[in-house]
């Protein structure tokens, strides 16, 4: 793979932008749309094209009397991106081209690796991956790191990791990565990196501005993201919702479920499998659904008051089916949307755990086109 790093004008992001929000656009409807002549249009569309980070696709209306309206889209050929993050004994890695079509995921158990095992075993899997998949020739975009944990300063060199990867923690990260790939990395906690995933992925960037997601998984979090910009915060710690579960009570998460499971002697070392390992334990569920509802009814209620979202996603490693029943749980509460305004539905994610590893995938992508 070509290893670059896209230098475009503001012009060009734009439209780029325009695309990915709005789809396939005819050149005139895009020149109304971004406010610039048709003869400014086509100076940015060239470039753009001679780039390969866009293409002309078949209209519906070729058949039709007089000169064809030829929408503009993402070019899937225009680059591709890995992503990449390790939890629970499991390195997840995820492929992405440059339109957001998923090339290659997979997972493997690594135990619990320092960053440096974990940055040679990435660089041999990016290695892998690239031959396998014939991608040796194409733009290469970067790696981006989904990191469980939060940043400890905003430029992401140090992390306060979670205890499960102990080594991990207030070590140069960035450095060590950016030393053993030799390649562009992005560095993320693990709920943004989930939350662009649900963005891009989950069809939200075409209905709403403003989109939080809650991230149930090692522990719990979330991130906000607003007309293309991940809300960071001032250390990049933005979406630590955990503080807001006192340390008394247990907070509700994925590692929080299956204690309780194994606590009522259930056999259960991951979610692999779930329902059926959860067998005869409905109603230590069931428990564990109601308190988990009534603890994120005021962590939902304090995402509405203070971001006014369009919509709030539940994301998780946990079965969707389960998830679901949360979220009816949650919609038949007491959500405090104010009078004026219509209510949402709480929606849960179709991509399961996996969300973290496409959402790593998905940053140096993001970064190439969103608003600055």
């Amino acid at each position: 793979m070509k290893i670059a790093r896209l230098k475009l004008y503001s012009e060009e992001r734009r439209l780029l932008w325009h695309l990915r929000t709005h789809g396939p656009t005819p050149r005139n409807d895009l020149a109304l749309a971004l406010q610039v002549s048709n003869s400014a249009l086509t100076k940015l569309s060239h470039n753009l094209l001679n780039l390969g980070l866009i293409e002309e696709m078949a209209s519906p209306d070729t058949q039709s009397r007089g000169r064809p309206t030829i929408p503009l889209t993402i070019s899937a050929a225009g680059g591709c991106a890995v992503g990449a993050t390790v939890h629970k004994g499991v390195l997840e890695i995820a492929l992405i081209d440059y339109a957001g079509g998923i090339i290659s995921l997979t997972s493997e158990e690594v135990g619990a690796p320092d960053p440096y095992e974990f940055a040679r075993l990435l660089d041999q899997r990016i290695t892998e991956l690239s031959t396998r998949h014939r991608l040796l020739g194409m733009r290469f975009l970067g790696v981006g790191i989904a990191v469980p944990g939060p940043s400890l300063s905003r430029d992401g060199e140090r992390w306060h990791v979670v205890n499960n990867l102990p080594r991990w923690r207030d070590v140069p990260l960035r450095q060590i990565l950016d030393e053993t790939l030799g390649l562009p990395v992005v560095l993320q906690n693990d709920a943004n990196a989930a939350t662009v995933a649900e963005y891009y992925l989950g069809g939200h960037i075409r209905r709403s501005s403003t989109v939080v997601v809650i991230l149930l998984g090692y522990g719990i979090g979330a991130g906000v993201i607003e007309d293309g910009r991940l809300l960071k915060g001032e250390l990049g710690g933005a979406g630590e919702i955990g503080i807001l579960h006192t340390d008394d009570k247990p907070r509700p998460s994925t590692l929080d479920l299956m204690s309780v499971l194994q606590e009522a002697g259930c056999n259960i070392t991951s979610v692999a499998h779930f329902d059926h390992v959860t067998q005869g334990y409905e109603d230590v569920i069931e428990r564990w659904l109601n308190r988990t509802a009534d603890q994120l009814e005021f962590t939902v209620n304090s995402a509405i008051a203070w971001f006014d979202p369009g919509e709030i996603v539940l994301s998780s490693p946990l079965p969707e089916s389960l998830m679901v029943r949360l979220a009816a749980r949650l919609n038949r509460g007491h959500l405090r949307w104010g009078g004026h305004r219509s209510s949402s539905k709480i929606c849960v994610s179709k991509l399961g755990g996996s969300s973290i590893a496409l959402g790593a995938a998905l940053l140096p992508i993001h970064a190439s086109t969103a608003p600055g």
